[in-house]
């Protein structure tokens, strides 16, 4: 980082405006080449600079040149959290209707069978209670879940979706995880299916092939085909 850099740093951390517009203007590549990455989900590149550019200065605020740290380091995920807010907030990455609708019935369900029989209830008995099967409930509860994790490992060999996207770099991470929402919802019904069990709920490939009603072998192979797809959509 460069003494005029730093300077300006300091400059707009204290509430200069034409400092952090220096600074905007100088970065407006590194902007850019977050915002990129977000193109084609159904909002304008300059919309999404703009989001971009809000982040930056977001990150301008909350920078502490103690840490010793690149700023670039600390802006880029800032820049890429505040688009992913707004295309999430925005509806860009949605669930159907009708899959929200049977998540609530679903809720409602279970916690009156809970309240009931005073123990947590099984699938066969929501499935009973609430005239869907295991396999529409287990995937609507996923879908609508928020405990979602790029780092949930599996139990077989604590593989995750996140090695699917990047090298392992953070800011890298957060940039992609909407592209991996996205491309998810392009892949076949039981391959995505099979991935959201898997990662987004924990399930072991057993459970996952209990659920879906196919064997073990058939979960493997749609799990390695669902991966290689999705490597190829976010390449």
């Amino acid at each position: 980082m460069t003494d005029c850099m730093l300077n300006d740093l300091r400059l707009a951390k204290s509430g200069d405006r034409e400092a952090a517009q220096r600074l905007v203007e100088e970065n407006s590549g590194l902007i850019w080449s977050v915002a990129r990455r977000f193109f084609g989900r159904g909002t304008e590149p300059d919309d999404l600079y703009q989001l971009g550019c809000l982040g930056f200065l977001k990150a301008i605020e909350g920078f502490d040149m103690s840490f010793g740290t690149q700023f670039s380091t600390y802006a880029v995920p800032k820049i890429s959290g505040e688009i992913r807010r707004f295309l999430r907030d925005d509806g860009a990455v949605k669930v159907s209707r009708s899959i929200k609708e049977q998540a609530q019935r679903i809720k409602a369900a279970r916690s009156g069978l809970e309240q009931r029989l005073g123990r947590e209830v099984h699938i066969s008995e929501l499935a009973s209670e609430t005239g869907l099967t295991a396999e529409e409930i287990a995937f609507a509860e996923t879908a609508t879940s928020q405990t979602e994790s790029l780092q949930r490992e599996t139990g077989e060999d604590g593989f995750t979706l996140e090695h699917v996207l990047t090298d392992g770099a953070q800011e890298e991470r957060m940039i992609e995880y909407v592209a991996l929402r996205c491309a998810l919802e392009n892949l076949p019904e039981k391959e995505r299916k099979t991935l959201y069990l898997r990662y987004f709920h924990g399930m072991t490939q057993e459970k996952t092939a209990k659920v879906l009603g196919v064997s073990q072998v058939q979960i493997s192979r749609l799990e390695r085909r669902a991966i290689e797809t999705l490597r190829k959509m976010l390449k």
